[in-house]
């Protein structure tokens, strides 16, 4: 099935599952309403997941959603985990989410697990379809996601019942294997193709770009590094070593030259890549959604690129983005 034409920016819902630090439920109602009211007339994209937040991403989600017009919104999440409650004696495991309900996570790749997780996930949503159905970091999974978890997806995709399929995560070898070998219509590649980081353009890019699977870039901050780059930012969710965050603050201070805010150019720079169709950027406030907005219409000059190059920042054989983008994908 055809991936809906998404929008340039999409909003990663990680946030509303209380992602290193809790909000309370009105802070999620308004950041989802903020994405509303800087879709500029496209519908608004939201990806969540079950493992964010243990549901709790999902079901913030969808009483933020409760009343909207489906048609004015597109929803991925994702499969792999299957949520239950907690037995007796056992602690919630919050993975990086804190105040997290009584449930657990466990992974389920059979075609039960796989129908079963999606119906846990629109009942959260309170939505009766998905637009795109991602594997969720499977790159340890990858028998059981060959021999029963894709083919369960693809079922449900012939059958209607889902629309777009495909994978997400970080590891970019990974999904260029996967984009080779099974029929994917899309992929969320995190942290793979940055302004600091260029893997995914040597495996995993040119397999999509071949294959024609469209894909939606995450990380762009390559989580935190690029948004404030200094001594202890996270890169990759650990402290970056320090030899990339100096590379970050050349990054910077360069596009300082052009007058271009750093998270400006990190967010523009992967659609360098045809096969980059959308990128999605967490928010935990109304106002992240508006700034990462106004981040990405940033007039940025063409002439930026040229000098991250002429600079070694960025390598000569690498893709630059155009002047302008369409507001969707293609």
């Amino acid at each position: 099935m055809p991936v809906p034409a998404l929008p340039r920016l999409g909003l990663g819902c990680a946030p509303l599952g209380n992602l290193y630090t809790a909000m309370t439920d009105e802070q999620a109602e308004a950041t989802v309403a903020a994405a509303f009211a800087t879709r500029a007339g496209q519908p608004a994209y939201f990806d969540v997941a079950p493992h964010y937040g243990l549901g709790r991403a999902e079901e913030r989600l969808g009483a933020a959603l409760a009343g909207r017009d489906r048609g004015s919104y597109l929803l991925s999440t994702k499969v792999g985990r299957r949520l239950r409650d907690l037995r007796p004696g056992e602690t919630p495991d919050g993975q990086g989410f804190v105040d997290n309900p009584a449930r657990a996570r466990e992974w389920d790749f059979t075609a039960g697990g796989i129908e079963a997780t999606l119906e846990g996930s629109l009942r959260r949503l309170g939505v009766d379809r998905v637009d795109l159905v991602f594997l969720h970091d499977v790159e340890d999974h990858l028998d059981e996601v060959r021999a029963t978890g894709f083919p369960a997806l693809a079922a449900l995709r012939d059958q209607g019942v889902v629309g777009a399929i495909g994978f997400g995560m970080n590891h970019s070898g990974v999904l260029a294997g996967l984009v080779a070998d099974l029929d994917v219509d899309v992929v969320l590649c995190a942290g793979r193709w940055t302004l600091l980081e260029r893997t995914a353009y040597d495996d995993l890019l040119p397999v999509c770009e071949r294959r024609g699977t469209q894909v939606v870039a995450g990380g762009v901050y390559n989580s935190g590094l690029l948004a404030d780059p200094r001594p202890g930012a996270p890169y990759d969710y650990q402290a970056a070593p320090a030899g990339l965050v100096e590379r970050a603050r050349q990054l910077q201070a360069v596009c300082g030259e052009f007058g271009v805010p750093l998270r400006a150019a990190a967010l523009r720079y992967p659609f360098a890549h045809p096969a980059v169709t959308c990128a999605v950027v967490g928010a935990a406030s109304a106002a992240e959604v508006r700034d990462n907005a106004a981040l990405f219409d940033y007039d940025i000059p063409a002439e930026l690129w040229p000098a991250l190059v002429a600079q070694g920042l960025l390598d000569p054989d690498v893709p630059l983005p155009a002047a302008a983008l369409p507001a969707v994908g293609r």
